[in-house]
């Protein structure tokens, strides 16, 4: 099956998703809006490492229903664009920024055309949160798009599901089970799953989806080929959703790790590089 078919399964699944997620506890949307400061687990997980974005000029790519992206806009940047190609996604992200006040951009198209849809070298930092890299095929081309983006001196920060993680067979509940590709593939990965991650009765209709995994070390070479420069990388225990529920508990602040002997499986992980 072709790229563009898989994206249009894959914008189909995310497009019946973004309601669900809207309406779960999990992604917290009325948090943001009762409290001015809330931040969401995955933006406030990072800030040592995130550091200062006051004034800076920020593009949260596959930003999804936006709650990275406003928390980015409430840390003081001078301006936040958030892309994602799912319409009913940004519908709600839009919405959400509204009801914040928050001067936000939202934009639909695929992460590879941002730089022909928003223009070379005009952000100071892009921004990608975990669960977005293994929806593209390319994570060369992906590189090159983000390396695109960033002016001089820019950065990319990206937190990541480890793709051991995304290796793992999930149907395996007693125990920790590699079968699905570390290293990337030309061919999707093909799930028929009809439930998502965050806690709802829902059910998916478009329950078919396509991935790629993406190995650590194709990562940092295609950044570097790209002409970035890398400069950190943060191996980490813990996730921000219960990966494999029998086998995790909550630790708190959002985060997920395994209940016996956490040390043996790296989780996610933050990557920084700069032009």
């Amino acid at each position: 099956m072709s790229h563009d078919a898989s994206y249009v399964l894959n914008r189909r699944s995310w497009d019946e998703r973004a309601p669900l997620h809207a309406a779960s506890t999990d992604y917290g949307l009325q948090q943001f809006r009762d409290d001015p400061d809330y931040l969401s687990d995955v933006v406030r997980f990072d800030l040592p490492r995130l550091g200062s974005i006051e004034g800076l000029r920020v593009l949260h790519l596959q930003c999804h229903i936006g709650t990275d992206t406003v928390s980015l806009a409430r840390l003081g940047a001078a301006s936040v664009t958030g892309l994602d190609f799912s319409p009913a996604s940004l519908a709600v992200a839009r919405g959400l920024a509204a009801d914040l006040d928050l001067d936000v951009t939202f934009v639909e198209a695929q992460a590879y055309d941002a730089a022909d849809v928003l223009g070379a070298g005009r952000f100071d930092l892009v921004y990608t949160g975990v669960g977005a890299l293994c929806w593209l095929p390319s994570i060369t081309r992906w590189a090159q798009v983000v390396s695109a983006l960033l002016a001089p001196g820019g950065r990319l920060f990206l937190r990541e599901g480890h793709p051991v993680l995304w290796s793992l067979d999930y149907r395996v509940t007693d125990q920790l089970v590699i079968d699905y590709p570390y290293f990337e593939t030309s061919e999707p990965i093909v799930d028929d799953e009809d439930q998502t991650y965050v806690r709802t009765e829902g059910r998916l209709a478009n329950s078919v989806t396509h991935s790629w995994n993406h190995g650590l070390a194709e990562i940092i070479t295609a950044l570097q080929e790209a002409g970035l420069a890398f400069t950190s990388l943060t191996e980490h225990t813990t996730v921000p959703w219960a990966a494999i529920p029998e086998l995790m508990e909550d630790i708190g602040d959002g985060e997920w790790a395994l209940r016996d002997r956490p040390e043996r499986l790296p989780m996610s992980y933050t990557l920084q590089a700069r032009t």
